[in-house]
């Protein structure tokens, strides 16, 4: 039997706001786009992993009004699940997601327990962590 990861989903407050991000930013490449219920969701993916895939969408795209709000406090808090992305240069990935304007939370540092990393916030203020491979 194999199992295998296909998509992950990352809340965020506006989904082209977050395209600026993951796409232009971090370099990933849209696979989706779709219109739904008023609103849209994209997935975007890795070009070197295009079979795993993270869903942008936003807090209410899919959900009931109430878990939606609870999604949007949760987003506006800061403490939903991060996300760590592996790159085979860090510094240099690191230099043009600061230079696309990310906020930056941590520069590249060797981690205690092994990797060198650094961190960051999408535009809508959900940790994003990028270690070296």
């Amino acid at each position: 039997m194999t199992i295998e990861l296909q998509y992950c989903h990352v809340t965020v407050n506006d989904v082209d706001e977050a395209l600026a991000f993951y796409r232009d930013a971090l370099g990933l490449e849209v696979q989706n786009d779709v219109a739904s219920g008023g609103f849209r969701w994209v997935t975007v993916a890795s070009p070197d992993q295009p079979g795993l895939g993270i869903v942008l969408s936003e807090p209410h795209a899919g959900r009931s009004q109430a878990d939606g709000d609870a999604m949007q406090e949760l987003l506006i808090k800061g403490v939903l699940p991060m996300t760590i992305f592996r790159v085979s240069d860090l510094d240099t990935t690191f230099e043009r997601v600061r230079a696309h304007g990310a906020e930056v939370l941590q520069e590249p540092i060797k981690q205690p327990w092994g990797p060198r990393d650094c961190a960051f916030r999408d535009p809508s203020g959900n940790m994003v962590r990028i270690s070296q491979a």
